[in-house]
């Protein structure tokens, strides 16, 4: 419906209405996309980094398999934290920090 209209004001007042119609609408398009896409899915990223930044010894965490743990050791150079799972003191898991979902720090008594 929308192209028969564009395409009669095309046809009555010169093909540059149309072409200017069809310019304007795409921009809207674009700009909603922006704006319920993009822009948020950035946002969340920005957040998640700043998350992954703020770890230390000590916190507990949450993996993306959803297993609970508690960071016992950093490398910071290659973004690699160990992470001690359940009650068992040998189960050490050396993981990348893009692994780990959410952080609860540690309360300090």
């Amino acid at each position: 419906m929308y192209s028969l209209v564009f395409a009669e004001a095309a046809n009555q007042e010169g093909s540059w209405l149309g072409t200017l119609i069809t310019v304007v609408f795409m921009a809207i398009v674009v700009l909603i996309f922006y704006f319920m896409i993009v822009r948020p899915q950035k946002n969340e990223e920005k957040k998640r980094k700043a998350l992954l930044e703020t770890i230390e010894i000590g916190d507990s965490v949450v993996t993306t398999a959803g297993f609970y743990g508690v960071v016992i050791d950093m490398i910071n150079e290659q973004n690699i934290v160990v992470v001690e799972f359940g009650n068992n003191k040998n189960c050490r898991i050396p993981m990348k920090k893009t692994a780990i979902v959410e952080v609860e720090k540690a309360t300090v008594m």
